[in-house]
């Protein structure tokens, strides 16, 4: 079956960075387009960024700042996310997800599958 599992998180200071890690089982990696979401508490899950399934084209949200970068390795299956310059705006649960096909999507409904998510949380 499909696995997603994300890594990387933790407790960190504002300022810092942290490069999470999205694995992926169960799927020809290179056939899928990959999203990163993310949920704080009280609020609804949010695009953060998608990579096309040749890692060549790329969507960040407007609201995401340029701290964020998003690269994956098709040899590897895994997708990850470089954040910077970390502040406490940023604490939320981080989520990958796979979507079938070449393009990238902003919208949850879009994916066909997720993990199960890895917490930031950023202390000030």
């Amino acid at each position: 079956q499909v696995q997603l599992v994300e890594s990387g998180g933790g407790l960190v200071q504002a300022g810092g960075s942290l490069r999470l890690s999205c694995a992926a089982s169960g799927l020809t990696f290179s056939s899928y387009a990959m999203g990163w979401f993310r949920q704080a508490p009280g609020k609804e899950r949010e695009f953060v960024v998608s990579i096309d399934r040749s890692g060549t084209g790329t969507y960040y949200a407007a609201s995401v700042p340029g701290r964020f970068t998003i690269s994956r390795d098709n040899a590897k299956n895994t997708v990850y996310l470089q954040i910077n310059s970390l502040n406490p705006e940023d604490t939320a649960v981080y989520y990958c997800a796979a979507r079938t096909g070449t393009y990238i999507a902003t919208m949850t409904r879009q994916y066909d599958y997720w993990g199960q998510g890895t917490q930031v949380t950023v202390s000030s």
